[in-house]
């Protein structure tokens, strides 16, 4: 048996992860972790009984802990860092935020796989999580699907063969729109993804296509490829989720259907492959398969989050800290869709870079960025 724990049990990933332990076996949920969705977790302890859980405030853990006197809770940051030192065997990290790069550097010394689908864990600090993790021998697998496509396609991280790494991207719910078009769009209308069911910040994300740029980070860190060597390629009907060009010409994909139960269960179950979740009858041929370039005009923030990726040092914090402030606001109706991307443009100009910054500086210019940000 398995032992499992869910950083962020009641989010989108937390839940689908869930869905496919339901239809494994040898797996258990060991613990959970969850923000402010209570209610939600009360039906997952009754489920699943979890020996350890850990919620964001306190008065939360203290109260569940009345109702389920069988479960230890915890609260907070200190909280998680409880839940990593119980006997888990997979670690999923599916929360957000400076707390889950905290937890995963702590994660990291247990030598325990470690299933990421938080993007701040290596696009903030992916060179001193990756530089950890080797020298503590532990396995970092993405759920990301374009990143478990580039897995399975790959085989190990060090191919010699592989030449390029393609990531491919839907092109999200304004792909066809014009920037003045994009300029009147609601949240309501950004959060309509042709593809995928994500959680609300990542589908905002997909529709700057800033998220392809922090997978390309993403994807420099995990496979230690040069930025040259990692390409974005629009594929409206999200079939292929991502391909790998090899040295004698070839191409290797991974191709399936759009659902994020896949990457999942692919993370927890590596290097094996289990039967376990069923997604719908899926057929590629006789469908009609789109491949072409992104227009860096139409979605500038695509270029510039490949371009602080190039540069390293803070700007890949400072840029991501930026983007997701932005992107509440937006989804709280402050500001428009094309504000988020001059709040971006407007802080990595203004912003001086730190090469090999420390963990602290990193999480000091996060700090800086988002207090000043939050006032808009």
């Amino acid at each position: 048996m398995k032992n499992v724990i869910i950083l962020g049990s009641t989010g989108s990933i937390g839940t689908q992860t869930l869905q496919v332990i339901d239809k494994l076996e040898d797996y258990k949920v060991l613990a959970i972790s969850c923000g402010k969705n209570i209610e939600l977790v009360k039906k997952q302890i009754e489920k699943y009984s979890p020996k350890y859980v850990c919620t964001k405030d306190f008065e939360d853990a203290k109260i569940l802990s009345e109702i389920y006197p069988k479960t230890k809770f915890f609260s907070k940051e200190e909280g998680l860092f409880e839940l990593i030192k119980t006997q888990y065997d997979i670690l999923v990290v599916a929360t957000s935020g400076i707390v889950s790069v905290k937890t995963v550097l702590k994660a990291i010394e247990n030598k325990k796989t470690i299933a990421l689908a938080n993007k701040e864990t290596l696009v903030m600090a992916g060179d001193i999580v990756m530089k950890k993790a080797k020298e503590y021998n532990t396995p970092i697998i993405p759920i990301d699907s374009e990143h478990s496509a580039i897995l399975q396609c790959i085989n190990k991280v060090d191919n010699p063969y592989a030449k390029r790494l393609w990531i491919t991207a839907s092109g999200g719910p304004f792909l066809n729109n014009t920037r003045e078009e994009m300029e009147k769009f609601s949240a309501k209308e950004a959060l309509n993804h042709p593809r995928w069911n994500m959680g609300k910040k990542i589908t905002v994300d997909c529709a700057t296509l800033v998220n392809k740029g922090l997978e390309v980070i993403e994807a420099h860190h995990l496979y230690n490829f040069d930025y040259d060597r990692i390409k974005v390629v629009i594929h409206p009907e999200s079939l292929v989720h991502s391909f790998v060009e090899f040295t004698d010409g070839s191409f290797l994909a991974q191709i399936g259907t759009p659902s994020m139960h896949i990457p999942i269960q692919y993370a927890i179950t590596y290097p094996e492959r289990k039967s376990g979740i069923k997604t719908d009858s899926f057929c590629p041929w006789g469908r009609q398969m789109n491949f072409f370039e992104p227009d860096f005009n139409k979605f500038p923030l695509l270029k510039l989050t490949i371009e602080c990726g190039k540069t390293g040092g803070i700007m890949p914090a400072i840029l991501n800290a930026a983007n997701e402030i932005a992107v509440y606001k937006f989804l709280e109706g402050k500001i428009n869709f094309l504000d988020i991307e001059k709040i971006i443009f407007k802080e990595i100009k203004s912003s001086k870079n730190i090469q090999n910054p420390t963990i602290e500086e990193i999480f000091e210019k996060d700090k800086e960025i988002r207090t000043r940000l939050s006032q808009i």
